[in-house]
């Protein structure tokens, strides 16, 4: 795996390695060691998959307080989507920046993200599955989201949103979720 650090401490992106030959590729895609030579969260006590219908199909974006807090590495396994990620960490340089990358089958890339960062993505085309590997259960007295279209988060959405839960759509804006705070 190649560990691409991003500009926000905690967050990479991660690629392939693959080792080609006649039959296609072999890659690790995981490895507990390496994530935790490269300062990662190395747990894995939860794997989740989504499967979203059509193209502009928004899920997030989501967090978990402590003591249940998740670190997720998200790949994308069949279609594409632009991922974006948010610091919530209230001691970090960073808190409030974004990353956005997008993850496709097509280029195999992962996105780690550290825990206390809120996590949502959009769908580009249509059936597209995303595989989370998630360090914590999920924790419903736990959970927690910020609006997507939070004028205070300035997240550039690719497409209008299609689809997206009426829990995802009423989350509140950050100046009232009492993040950082």
């Amino acid at each position: 795996m190649r560990f691409n650090p991003t500009d926000i401490a905690g967050v990479a992106v991660i690629d392939l390695q693959e080792h080609r030959d006649d039959r296609g590729f072999f890659a690790r895609s995981f490895c507990q060691d390496e994530f935790t030579e490269h300062g990662l969260l190395p747990i894995v006590a939860q794997c989740n998959i989504s499967y979203n219908h059509v193209a502009g199909t928004l899920r997030g974006m989501h967090y978990q307080l402590p003591p249940a807090t998740e670190a997720k590495l998200v790949r994308c396994i069949a279609g594409a989507i632009v991922d974006q990620i948010v610091d919530l960490r209230p001691d970090s340089p960073t808190f409030r920046q974004h990353v956005t990358v997008e993850l496709s089958a097509a280029n195999r890339r992962s996105l780690y993200v550290p825990p206390m960062f809120a996590h949502g993505y959009q769908t580009l085309v249509d059936d597209t599955e995303v595989l989370y590997q998630v360090s914590e259960r999920y924790t419903p007295g736990m959970e927690r989201g910020l609006r997507y279209d939070d004028p205070a988060l300035a997240l550039q959405w690719p497409m209008p949103v299609g689809a997206i839960s009426a829990k995802d759509a009423s989350w509140p804006l950050l100046e009232t979720a009492g993040v950082g705070a």
